[in-house]
């Protein structure tokens, strides 16, 4: 399964989307993808999303988490930095630099 949170979705893009996915709320996409068709739908976006779009991905992946997060531009994630650490996906609310680490 795929879920994508997306930011003022170019009417293009939503028509391309709309063949693989079912849009419960505006600019959220959800469906199931083969790893090649999802290959190439992140392709197209990626080559036809405006610079300023951006797109919040999650999806099914084997592996502990049982899913991936990738992000496409600004996704309005407000400071939120999805991190892999030991090959665990972590969000970090905060990043402080090395430097700013109070121990």
């Amino acid at each position: 399964m795929t879920v994508i949170v997306a930011n003022d979705t170019p009417d293009a893009v939503r028509g391309m989307l709309k063949r693989w996915f079912i849009e419960p709320r505006p600019n959220v996409f959800v469906g199931t993808l083969n790893a090649r068709t999802h290959g190439k739908v992140m392709d197209y976006i990626r080559r036809n999303g405006p610079e300023e779009f951006g797109m919040l991905i999650i999806s099914s992946q084997p592996g502990c988490q049982g899913y991936q997060i990738e992000r496409i531009g600004p996704c309005g994630c407000q400071g939120r930095k999805p991190e892999m650490i030991s090959g665990i996906t972590l969000v970090a609310e905060q990043w402080l630099e090395a430097d700013d680490v109070p121990f």
